[in-house]
């Protein structure tokens, strides 16, 4: 298996990309640990597409260097040393081996960009690339949290307590409380609130495509016609469904819809996602409710801080 993995790639730079522009690409986005790279694998079953992965990635890619490993932009900033970068991930310009290790596809017409590191800049890509449709990828949060600690991931707060503009805009009304985060599971949490909160207002429940990791597990095909739907394409292919069934390239564990959590962490959890008013979108045994999803979008839910788009 792990011959056949370093054969993939050393392979997965040669292929030839001849999609057009930003409206030849779908990027998907989601917190780590969130299933992003199962459900772009998935997508890039159907052929012919490219996987470009975590692109926005500072550490890895040159051509990011000078990002936060958690970019906030607002969606008016034009600056080049900015958008040049995007433009060139967006429209298939990078060749990397970093992005390119899971591609599979010789011919590609179309791209999947993944990245778990671009949640907070998913409005200022839209405002700069329109036609390129948007994907978001939740997870509960203590799944999340839990699955992060269990890997030895440290959740740097810094990073977005760091931004000015991230707490002018969004993170003010919560930043006192985000510093008193007192140990890594409350970390981990408050992070993912940050990741989601900023999309999540910034968006309306027709702009974002957002799907639950929950729903991929218990009801993957209408989960995934609902994506499809939203694309704009027909109902997906059986090689996609198939896909779903398979761990992914980063050995997410399909199977793993619930992880360990004590009663007092789950308590803490249910608290810190009520500052942000997303405790709804998850009931009490942990399932996501669309219903109350679309309400926080569209502005119904407190408490929030409306961004500008």
């Amino acid at each position: 298996m792990r011959a056949a993995r370093l054969a993939e790639r050393a392979l997965s730079g040669l292929y030839v990309d001849v999609g057009g522009g930003e409206e030849d690409s779908v990027f998907l986005a989601g917190s780590g640990r969130s299933g992003t790279t199962w459900l772009a694998e998935a997508l890039c079953a159907r052929g012919g597409c490219r996987l470009v992965f975590e692109p926005f990635f500072p550490g890895r890619v040159g051509i990011v260097h000078h990002f936060s490993s958690r970019q906030y932009l607002r969606p008016g900033d034009i600056r080049p040393e900015y958008l040049e970068p995007a433009r060139a991930i967006v429209t298939g310009g990078v060749r990397d081996r970093w992005i390119d290790r899971f591609h599979k596809s010789f011919v590609a017409r179309r791209r999947v960009i993944k990245d778990i590191r671009a949640n907070l800049l998913l409005g200022w890509l839209h405002h700069n690339f329109p036609e390129m449709p948007l994907i978001l990828v939740i997870r509960h949060p203590c799944a999340v949290a839990a699955s992060r600690l269990s890997l030895g991931w440290r959740a740097n707060l810094e990073e977005v307590l760091s931004q000015q503009e991230l707490l002018e805009d969004f993170l003010w009304p919560f930043e006192r409380e985000i510093r008193r985060a007192g140990t890594p599971f409350e970390r981990h949490v408050f992070l993912w609130c940050v990741d989601n909160y900023v999309p999540l207002v910034q968006f309306g429940p027709d702009e974002l495509q957002v799907v639950f990791y929950e729903e991929l597990l218990s009801d993957p095909e209408n989960a995934l016609a609902r994506l499809f739907r939203a694309l704009g394409e027909e109902r997906p292919p059986d090689r996609v469904l198939r896909s779903l069934r398979r761990p992914s390239a980063t050995r997410f564990p399909v199977g793993a819809g619930k992880v360990r959590v004590s009663a007092a962490e789950f308590g803490r959890a249910a608290r810190i996602l009520s500052l942000f008013g997303l405790a709804g979108i998850y009931d009490e045994a942990g399932r996501p409710d669309r219903a109350e999803l679309v309400r926080f979008m569209q502005g119904e839910v407190t408490f929030r801080r409306a961004g500008a788009k």
